[in-house]
């Protein structure tokens, strides 16, 4: 990987003397610490948040991120938890969005990846005839430095790309108690999404499925996680008010929470024009998750055909099939496609008020 970001020759750079450096972007993401150092754990001591307020917590829950220039994320939310990014070598430049914007950063679940729910709209080079809404989107764009450390709060937008020719960021996701909801919510999305996508095409799971998603689950196992999720869910809701009840001891917590110690270096990152935010960001196309795998599929919905492409990505015309045949599955009959269905059906204000009226029916 060093020696094709440095232009050396490709015998050098295998596996990719395949790729000319110019032309295409590498990115290795959601490396978990734990398992690339599972034989050396002394490691996962160099790597501490507890000047952050999370004493204890250290590489074992945290994830390794490299990329090379113009490496990114498209624009997506996490669905669980709240978010630590330190930078350790190169910049990066972070998109943010507020949970307030949702709706104009059209949210989709296809691609489908589990706890992200990706908008359909390039941040860096919007689409504003097909996604008008985002012109009220309110960007806080930061770069950031080696050294600097980003506080990405709960369900914050965020499209992440690379500046320098490597970047290196740990991060670790902060479990929150609105994650036992959201598992739910996950557990619903997960059970629709796979149900409907694969009585469509099962032959061609590939097409909708995330690269992070090994394959699709069936409905049995849909359903016990589930269950699974709506049982912890009451189990914890039944502990929080015995708490209550007893000494108060949710409520200290939810105050400790809000004063989690972030010491006096926290900057905050406030909102741009759209039109300085897009000045400052350059037009980049290419977006793709895992692009270190010996995987050699293309990644549907994850890279785009100008610019830079991912160094795993097939041709355009591969990728192009793929959208076409997926989003407009027999057009010629029909003027709604599974994807227009699902777009609806597990939007996340819909999923939300389906899990409120599935636990509330577990509750009686």
């Amino acid at each position: 990987f060093l020696a094709w970001t440095s232009g050396q020759p490709t015998s050098v750079s295998r596996p990719f003397s395949c790729y000319d450096s110019s032309k295409y972007w590498a990115y290795a993401d959601y490396k978990y610490i734990a398992r690339i150092f599972e034989d050396k754990t002394e490691i996962f001591k160099d790597i501490m948040w507890s000047d952050f307020g999370f004493p204890g917590r250290n590489g074992k829950e945290s994830t390794l991120w490299i990329g090379s220039a113009e490496a990114n994320t498209p624009c997506h939310l996490d669905s669980y938890g709240c978010n630590l990014v330190l930078q350790i070598q190169g910049r990066k430049r972070w998109h943010l969005f507020p949970p307030s914007n949702t709706t104009f950063l059209y949210p989709t679940r296809i691609p489908y990846e589990e706890s992200s729910i990706f908008s359909k709209v390039n941040v860096v080079n919007p689409d504003l005839r097909h996604y008008p809404q985002f012109r009220k989107a309110q960007a806080h764009v930061v770069t950031l430095n080696p050294g600097q450390v980003l506080f990405v709060p709960r369900h914050w937008w965020h499209y992440v790309e690379s500046v320098d020719p490597i970047t290196v960021s740990i991060n670790s996701w902060i479990e929150l108690d609105a994650d036992h909801k959201a598992r739910v919510e996950e557990a619903i999305t997960r059970t629709l999404v796979c149900a409907i996508k694969s009585a469509e095409n099962p032959s061609r799971l590939d097409a909708w499925l995330n690269p992070t998603e090994v394959e699709a689950t069936s409905h049995e196992i849909n359903l016990q996680y589930l269950n699974g999720a709506i049982s912890a869910y009451l189990e914890y809701q039944m502990v929080t008010v015995s708490e209550d009840r007893d000494c108060s001891t949710h409520v200290v917590k939810a105050k400790k929470l809000e004063k989690i110690p972030f010491g006096v270096h926290l900057i905050p990152v406030l909102p741009q024009s759209q039109e300085a935010s897009s000045v400052g960001a350059g037009a980049v196309e290419s977006d793709s998750r895992d692009l270190l795998s010996e995987n050699e599929g293309g990644h549907f919905g994850k890279s785009r055909c100008t610019g830079k492409q991912s160094v795993m990505s097939n041709d355009c015309e591969t990728l192009a099939d793929q959208t076409d045949s997926d989003s407009t599955a027999n057009s010629s009959q029909m003027g709604i496609s599974t994807n227009d269905l699902l777009d609806c059906l597990v939007n996340p204000q819909v999923i939300s008020l389906v899990a409120s009226l599935l636990l509330e029916r577990e509750r009686v």
